[in-house]
C-alpha cells in the first residue's frame, strides 16, 4: 500500500499536513507493507529535507501512489482519476461552492474519504484540528480584547514558533475583571478551555455565574441543555436534543445578560435553535461586547457573525442596532473574531496532533481489514457513485438540493 502526502494547492496557502516526518517513520515501522512518499512542496510547514532525513522519499510526481492524503480541497484539475483521496472536501453539508468538486470526484471515479466523516460506531469524530482551533480562537479573542481596550498587545499567532511560545505570551498579560462564557464540550471547547485554565481564570458553575458578581475574571462552560430549554418546560436531555432539537428553544439570554466575552466553541446542528438572534442583540439586557466565534457559522446561531474574518485581518465590529459591520473598536459595537481556518496559525503543532490521530485511528484500518468499520463509514464515493451512507447528497450533485 503506497500513501502519498500531496502538496496543498488551495489559496490562501495552508501549511498543514496529514503526517509529520516522525509520523511517517512510525507508519513505516509499524506496517512494513506501508510505503510513503511526499510530493515536493515549498509551502508545507515541514521541509522536503525534513522528510528525506526521516527516510521518506520526496517526489515531484506522486501519481503512482494508491492513497493520496491532503488537508484542504484539491483543485479540480489536480485530481487524479481512479485514486483514493483523503481531505476536507466541505461537501457533506451540501456546500454550494463545492458542488463541482463532488461532481468531478464522481466523474473521475475517485474514492473519497473526508476527514470529517471519520467517526466511531457512535458517530463521534475520531480525527480533526478542533483542539487547535479552540486554542488559537481563544487566544485571538484575548488579543482582540487587549487591542480594543488598550490593555495589552499580544502578537499574532502566526508569528510564534509553536504552542509553547503562544502560552508564554499569555503569561505576560493580565485579564481584567470580566465574565467569560464558553459553549461546547468537544475538542474545540476543550482547546479554548486550555487557554482559560492556562491564564488561571477561575471556572464557576452556571448557577453562580448567572447570579453573582466577582472581583476577578471568571468563566463558565455551558453545554446545549444549559443554553437551550424544552418548549414544554420539562427537563431537557442532550441526547434527545441531538436527535431532534425541534422541541427546544434558546435559553441563551440569561447568559448574554451576564457575559462580557463569549467564546463560541459549540457544534451547531441543522434545525437547532439560534443561540441569539439579531433582535436579541438589540435588547438592553444584552451585555456581550466581544465574541470569539470559533464555530463560525455565518448568519447563523451567533447573530454577530455576519462573515468570516481572516488571519491577516481577524477582527471586525458588529453594530447590533443597525445590523451592520463597523470597526472592531467602534463604540457600542460587538467585537467579533471569526477566523474560519484558525489551526493554520499553528501548523506545526496542529499537523503533529492530527497525524497522531490519523496514525491511531485510520492507518490501521488499511492493514486489519477495516475491522472497526472506520473506512467503510467514512467512504463518500466509490465506483463513480455515492455510497449508501451519503446517498442523501445525490440531489446536491444533481443540482436540486
Amino acid at each position: 500500500m503506497k500513501f502519498a502526502l500531496i502538496k496543498e494547492r488551495k489559496n490562501p496557502p495552508d501549511r498543514r499536513v496529514v503526517l509529520s516526518p516522525e509520523a511517517c517513520q512510525k507508519v513505516m515501522e509499524m506496517y512494513p507493507d506501508a510505503d510513503i512518499v511526499v510530493e515536493s512542496s515549498d509551502i508545507r510547514i515541514f521541509s522536503d529535507d525534513a522528510y528525506r532525513k526521516a527516510g521518506v522519499e520526496v517526489q515531484a510526481d506522486v501519481s503512482d501512489a494508491d492513497v493520496l492524503l491532503g488537508v484542504k480541497e484539491v483543485p479540480l484539475e489536480a485530481l487524479i482519476p481512479n485514486k483514493t483521496y483523503f481531505f476536507f472536501s466541505h461537501t457533506i453539508k451540501k456546500q454550494p461552492y463545492n458542488r463541482d468538486l463532488l461532481r468531478t470526484i464522481l466523474e473521475k471515479n475517485i474514492v473519497l474519504y473526508d476527514h470529517e466523516t471519520i467517526v466511531n460506531q457512535d458517530g463521534y469524530r475520531l480525527i480533526g484540528f478542533g483542539r487547535y482551533a479552540g486554542l488559537v480562537g481563544a487566544y485571538n479573542g484575548f488579543r482582540a480584547l487587549g487591542l480594543r481596550d488598550g490593555l495589552f498587545e499580544l502578537p499574532k499567532v502566526e508569528t510564534l514558533t509553536d504552542l509553547d511560545a503562544l502560552k508564554d505570551e499569555l503569561e505576560k498579560i493580565k485579564i481584567p475583571k470580566i465574565k467569560i462564557l464558553l459553549s461546547g464540550t468537544g475538542k474545540v471547547a476543550k482547546g479554548a478551555k486550555e487557554i482559560l485554565d492556562h491564564l488561571k481564570i477561575k471556572e464557576v458553575n452556571d448557577a453562580l455565574y448567572l447570579t453573582s458578581k466577582f472581583n476577578e475574571p471568571v468563566y463558565c462552560l455551558v453545554d446545549v441543555t444549559e443554553y437551550n430549554k424544552r418548549k414544554d418546560g420539562q427537563v431537557g436531555n442532550k441526547w434527545e436534543f441531538y436527535e431532534d432539537p425541534s422541541g427546544y428553544e434558546s435559553n441563551f439570554m440569561p447568559y448574554a445578560k451576564e457575559t462580557d466575552f463569549f467564546i463560541a466553541g459549540h457544534f451547531y446542528g441543522s434545525g437547532a435553535p439560534y443561540l441569539f438572534t439579531r433582535e436579541d442583540a438589540k435588547h438592553p439586557d444584552f451585555n456581550i461586547n466581544l465574541v470569539a466565534d470559533i464555530s463560525c457559522d455565518i448568519d447563523g446561531p451567533v447573530a454577530s457573525t455576519i462573515r468570516p474574518s481572516t488571519i491577516a485581518d481577524p477582527f471586525y465590529g458588529y453594530d447590533a442596532q443597525s445590523e451592520t459591520e463597523v470597526a472592531f473598536n467602534a463604540k457600542n459595537a460587538i467585537t467579533v473574531m471569526a477566523v474560519d481556518n484558525l489551526p493554520c496559525e499553528l501548523p506545526d503543532n496542529a499537523s503533529r496532533g492530527f497525524g497522531y490521530m490519523f496514525l491511531e485511528h485510520v492507518i490501521p484500518a488499511f492493514f486489519n481489514g477495516d475491522q472497526e468499520g472506520v473506512l467503510e463509514r467514512a467512504k463518500i464515493t466509490e465506483n463513480g457513485q455515492l455510497t449508501a451512507r451519503f446517498s442523501y447528497l445525490q440531489d446536491y450533485v444533481d443540482g436540486k438540493g
